[in-house]
Formats: structure tokens, sequence, C-alpha cells
């Protein structure tokens, strides 16, 4: 959400966004937090394991094709830098602001082929906090102290301020 598309509640404070998988239990981790976020750290480990499964059942393919050293040494190459750069790229993006620019389309094929480097981001960064927590939870304790700021700044009506009489 922008700046002025923040969720309030009623009296002006702003809400915290909703996190996947988490809504707003992150902030003060409750409902489950800790079930969950154990919970899919072990999914996406698991769904990381199937999917060097599938690869490797690929690979076992493309030797009982024949297809040759060179073609099989460029699928491990392949596979090897997209997961690397796919885990870096998304391990990143849960601890900065993203910034959208020219080349997240162009990266999209680089996480899909690297999916297993993508899973085991999330079940690294699932030790630490929820995946994107810390992001929301700067922007919110940011957006908090704006509004106390903004309300502790008001001193009721100045129109209704006397004035010292000058001698």
């Amino acid at each position: 959400m922008s700046d002025n598309q923040q969720p309030e509640s009623a009296d002006g404070a702003p809400r915290p966004e909703p996190l996947r998988f988490f809504g707003t239990t992150w902030v003060d981790r409750s409902g489950g937090y800790w079930a969950r976020r154990t919970g899919l750290a072990v999914l996406a480990l698991a769904l990381a394991g199937g999917g060097a499964f599938v690869l490797a059942l690929s690979y076992n393919g493309l030797q009982l094709a024949d297809s040759g050293g060179l073609i099989q040494l460029l699928m491990i190459v392949a596979f090897a830098v997209c997961s690397s750069l796919a885990f870096t790229r998304t391990l990143n993006g849960f601890s900065r602001p993203h910034e959208p620019g020219p080349g997240d389309g162009s990266f999209r094929p680089i996480r899909v082929i690297g999916f297993v480097g993508v899973l085991l981001a999330y079940t690294v960064r699932s030790f630490v906090e929820a995946p994107g927590e810390g992001l929301l939870r700067t922007d919110y304790e940011y957006r908090l102290d704006q509004h106390a700021r903004r309300r502790s700044s008001r001193t009721g009506n100045p129109a209704k301020r006397k004035r010292k009489k000058r001698r």
C-alpha cells in the first residue's frame, strides 16, 4: 500500500498490514504465530526436498536419453546458478524494501527455474522471523511513531488561547 492508502482505526491510529499466512498476528506474535511459522518452514523445506527429487529425476531422464555430457552439465549449471540467484534475491527481498524496476519481470524465469532456492530462502528466513515481517514491522512502527507525534503536538484550539497582556 502507498502512504495515502494506509489502513487506520477509528481513532486515526495506523493498523498493521496483514502478512500472508499470518494475518496481523505478527504484531504481537499471538494466535498460533509460532506454530504457523514452524509449520510453514517445515513445509517449505519438504517442498524444496521434493523439488530436488524432481530435478534428480529429470537428470536421470537426460542420462537415459543419452543426451551427452555437455547437455547434462549445462542442466546442472543452469539449475545451480538459478537456484543460488533466486535464493540470494529472495532472502535479500525479505530484509530490504522492494524497489520496482525494469528487471523485475525479467527475473521471474530465474525464480521459476530456481524454485528450490526460493523455498530454501523461505525456510531460512522462517528461522529468524516470518518472511516479510521485518519490513512490515519497521513500516508499522514508523507509522505509529508518526501518529504519536501528530497526536502529542496538538494542544487544543489555538484560537481559544488566552493572550498575555503586554505592559
